[in-house]
């Protein structure tokens, strides 16, 4: 069955805007990841993606590092991507749309040509990540005030 989810990569300012309006419903507001760290230096230089209902209403976005600017992220090997700030609307949750991030994430690194995807998944979706191919490693750790763990994918 096809997803009625539309999964593109980010091309105007507009849907830039959407990806930010969605990050800021979910992490912002719900989560009260302060904005003065949600949004950063990296959101210029990284891909987006974003999740859109047949309507045109955003329903979740992701991005992904990649390169000499993503040193930070991945521990300085530029073959390794970093997938970060995956977020779905409540209302979208539980149809499909984290998973059709993540595997259009993979899509875009495997075009890149990256061998793998890192990324640090707040410890409560370490299940969904798990079921998608990451494996966790490394100590837990603090992010915004919310318990993490480093996860990684090799891609095919």
């Amino acid at each position: 069955m096809t997803s009625p989810v539309e999964v593109r990569v980010v091309a105007s300012e507009e849907e830039l805007k959407a990806c930010f309006a969605v990050r800021t419903e979910v992490f912002v507001v719900e989560q009260s990841v302060p904005e003065s760290i949600e949004y950063d230096a990296y959101d210029a230089v990284a891909v987006h993606v974003l999740a859109v209902a047949p309507d045109g209403e955003p329903l979740g976005t992701g991005r992904l590092l990649h390169g000499p600017e993503a040193l930070g992220k991945t521990g300085g090997d530029l073959t390794v991507g970093s997938l970060g700030r995956l977020a779905v609307r409540k209302s979208a949750r539980g149809l499909g749309v984290g998973v059709a991030l993540v595997r259009a994430i993979e899509a875009e690194a495997v075009r890149l040509g990256l061998s793998a995807v890192d990324l640090g998944a707040q410890t409560h979706a370490l299940g969904f990540y798990e079921a998608l191919g990451y494996e966790a490693y490394g100590p837990e750790f603090e992010d915004a005030g919310i318990a993490h763990r480093a996860m990684r994918r090799t891609l095919p």
